[in-house]
Order: structure tokens, then sequence, then C-alpha cells
């Protein structure tokens, strides 16, 4: 019998549905504060329909698009966990924000980038980005 959409997942369930080990999950926890699924008694862990989203951004961003973990950190304390999540699954980060009660228009860019300094983080973030794939690329010509 198959879940609901919005029942909780183990970790070994998670695991799969993001496409990393469990050990991985576990790791991540350690290093992004964002990721906290409801632990029960004796430790096992719960991930809700949203951590799950929120853990297939981080594959992506760390295994698709190259960035390091301090990349990932930097990118959810500049643009917030729903556009953090967006790399996940674009539609489902909308429907987390509403289930956390932020849906603001800032809170996904919609905001007038001249008069909160948004222009400015973003050309910031992606002269970083720009930087790490010429790194990258270097290492990879080697």
């Amino acid at each position: 019998m198959a879940k609901s959409p919005n029942a909780f997942r183990t970790i070994s369930e998670a695991a799969e549905a993001v496409g990393a080990p469990q050990h991985v999950l576990r790791f991540w926890e350690t290093k992004f504060t964002f990721i906290t699924p409801v632990k029960r008694a004796g430790g096992r862990r719960f991930y809700r329909p949203q951590d799950v989203v929120v853990l297939k951004a981080v594959r992506r961003l760390l295994h698709d698009e190259g960035l390091t973990i301090k990349g990932v950190q930097r990118l959810h304390k500049d643009q917030g966990l729903a556009r953090l999540a967006s790399y996940g699954d674009p539609e489902a980060a909308f429907s987390m924000d509403a289930a956390l009660g932020s849906a603001s228009p800032s809170a996904f860019g919609e905001s007038n980038p001249s008069s909160d300094g948004t222009d400015a983080r973003l050309l910031s973030v992606l002269a970083d980005l720009e930087q790490a794939r010429a790194r990258l690329d270097a290492v990879l010509a080697r």
C-alpha cells in the first residue's frame, strides 16, 4: 500500500527519494541547520514532505551544480529556505512556503530589487559561482 504524499518518511524512504545514502542525510543534518527531521523515541528520524524537498535541493546543489557545503549554507542565509527548496522542486517550494506561513512576495525575490539590495546580493552570488566554476574547470582539465 502506497503512502499518502503528505505522510512522513523514514530515513530509508527519504534516502531513496532523494537519491543519496542514509549516512549522507545524517551528515547533512550536522552541516545544515535547516534540515531537521522529526525524531521519535530511540532517535528514529521521520522526514516531512517539505524535508524531502529540501534534501533534494541540497543534493542537486552539491552534486549536480557543484556548490560546496559553505555555498549551500550561504545560499540559505542569503535567499532563505523557500528559495533553496525551489532547487529541489519549484512547485513544492511554493506550497512549502504557504505551509510555513511565510508566503510573502519578498520570499520569492519579487520585491523591488533596487530598494532592498537584492541585485547586489545576486551579483555577488553569481560572481562566486563563476569563480567556483572556473576553479572546477581548472581542476577537471588536469
